[in-house]
């Protein structure tokens, strides 16, 4: 009786995740919300080299926390995004952004 129960217990979890799979967009997500392609803020401004001393263009790539923002939030390609990361960090070490804020 307990193995005729989880069969059925299978069968009903495979059709309920056949079901959620065809609800599912191409991208993977439950919502149909198409995101603005963003662009990398340096490429688009022609920047040829991110200085460690602008502190104030720094900080729009760090969070409230004090954590350098990912790629995918800031939009910069990956060259642009690795300079940023080396400046924040050389800031950091000589004290003109905190490692973390309270």
């Amino acid at each position: 009786m307990a193995r005729k129960n989880k069969k059925l217990r299978d069968e009903k979890n495979l059709k309920n995740s056949k079901n959620l799979r065809s609800s599912r967009s191409a991208t993977g997500s439950m919502l149909n919300i198409r995101q603005r392609k963003r662009f990398c803020y340096f490429c688009r401004a022609k920047v040829d080299n991110i200085d460690y001393k602008n502190v104030s263009m720094l900080e729009k790539f760090i969070s409230d926390k004090g954590k350098i923002r990912p790629k995918r939030s800031t939009g910069n390609c990956v060259q642009h995004q690795k300079k940023i990361a080396m400046a924040i960090k050389r800031a950091r070490v000589i004290a003109l952004i905190p490692y973390f804020k309270k």
